[in-house]
């Protein structure tokens, strides 16, 4: 069966795009104080949202290592806390993402404007470390940046691995590579189509029942049914203030990962659910005005006894475009 649906305008692109477009290194002095405690420029993270800014600083170690700081607060809109006392994974993947687009324009000179492409995310928790304590958590992220590539004297994108600590504490550690381009090539390698002032996500569908994906609120929920237990249609809600917190022209990656949560949660059968693990890959771009359709195949414990694990993938077209696998903790029950 199909979801119902109902429009929604798609905001411009080019305006921001436009809003973003400089050549200038930044001033990194000027970005940094000895007494007080701000988060870095939300321009440098790539959020439109100050309140989306999860960085609070960073420092150069070497040529490839560096220490960044961050702050999570103990409640957020969309990133909840999971059973009303973990912090929420997907958070910490924010975070590390946000660290290698700081360092990228901060210290490998990217200019602002330039196109992130993601190509993998990784991330392991350890939620005896995720509790939320009476104020914000603050944490500190080791960052080894290697097979790092340059387009003649640009720096072109690299793989990073990330410690995050808390109060001394492995809180979690992730993986993330990326390419970076100029606007001019990123609209080489685009359809033409995705720059038009017509041009429109799919119609917004019907959100599956959020206890049903480990969800609170319908807001929030990214698949809508089609009357299969273990597939359902990418629900994009482009005014989402989060995950799409700025005009984009495909499905951001955060909403993907997202997707995975929400499908291993589904067919696992848990009403709130935190992931001890995330892997993810994009095949491809997951585009806003084509159906994507999300599965998700339980796998089985990796040990008796062990972790669950989750296959979750999209397709479009009947093309692959994103697959993740998701580990959980055994069913307590």
């Amino acid at each position: 069966m199909s979801a119902s649906t109902f429009h929604v305008e798609r905001p411009a692109i080019a305006a921001y795009q436009a809003a973003c477009m400089a050549e200038q290194r930044p001033d990194l002095a000027a970005l940094r104080y000895a007494t007080l405690t701000t988060t870095v420029p939300k321009e440098l993270v790539h959020r439109a949202a100050v309140a989306e800014v999860m960085l609070t600083g960073w420092r150069r170690e070497d040529d490839t290592r560096f220490r960044v700081q961050a702050q999570w607060p103990r409640s957020h809109s969309f990133f909840v806390p999971i059973d009303g006392e973990y912090h929420d994974p997907l958070m910490i993947t924010e975070t590390i993402r946000q660290a290698g687009v700081l360092l990228s324009h901060t210290e490998f000179g990217v200019p602002l404007g330039y196109q992130f492409l993601v190509r993998e995310i990784g991330l392991t928790v350890h939620p005896e470390y995720l509790e939320i304590d009476h104020a914000p958590a603050s944490v500190e992220i080791e960052v080894t940046c290697f097979d790092m590539k340059r387009r003649g004297d640009r720096f072109g994108g690299m793989t990073y691995d990330a410690v995050v600590r808390r109060e001394g504490q492995i809180v979690a550690t992730g993986r993330i590579s990326f390419t970076c381009v100029s606007q001019a090539v990123y609209e080489r390698v685009r359809p033409q189509r995705v720059f038009e002032a017509d041009h429109r996500p799919v119609a917004l569908t019907a959100p599956t029942a959020p206890q049903n994906v480990g969800r609170t609120s319908p807001a929030d929920v990214v698949l809508s049914p089609i009357g299969h237990s273990n597939r359902w249609l990418l629900r994009l809600n482009t005014r989402h203030p989060v995950l799409f917190d700025h005009p984009v022209d495909h499905v951001p990656g955060m909403l993907l990962l997202e997707a995975a949560r929400q499908g291993a949660a589904a067919v696992l059968n848990r009403s709130s659910f935190l992931p001890l693990s995330v892997r993810t890959e994009y095949k491809q771009y997951t585009e806003l005005d084509e159906p994507c359709f999300v599965e998700a195949h339980r796998l089985g414990p990796d040990s008796p006894g062990g972790a669950e694990r989750v296959r979750v993938s999209g397709y479009q077209g009947g093309t692959l475009t994103f697959t993740s696998l998701v580990t959980a903790a055994p069913d307590s029950d």
